[in-house]
């Protein structure tokens, strides 16, 4: 995995790993309009880097379609990643 990827790749989880975290937390607090704006900010952010990701390696997930040959397979798997 190259440096560029990597970077990918770590931007991603946090973005995911803020959204879900606002999620969690508007789950006890539906009224805060702030937090849900936060939300709603982060999501298209997510997106969009998730898409430049497959767009440029692959799949994330088995559940996204493929291009041929099945290219789930070709990545390294999550334990097999260093993260430095």
């Amino acid at each position: 995995m190259d440096r560029e990827q990597l970077a990918l790749l770590k931007e991603l989880m946090a973005l995911e790993f803020t959204a879900l975290e606002f999620n969690l937390y508007l789950d006890t607090h539906p009224t805060d309009q702030r937090a849900l704006m936060e939300f709603n900010s982060v999501i298209p952010q997510l997106r969009a880097v998730k898409q430049k990701y497959q767009e440029r390696y692959g799949p994330l997930t088995a559940e996204e379609p493929s291009s041929y040959p099945w290219q789930w397979i070709n990545e390294p798997w999550p334990w097999e990643i260093c993260y430095e």
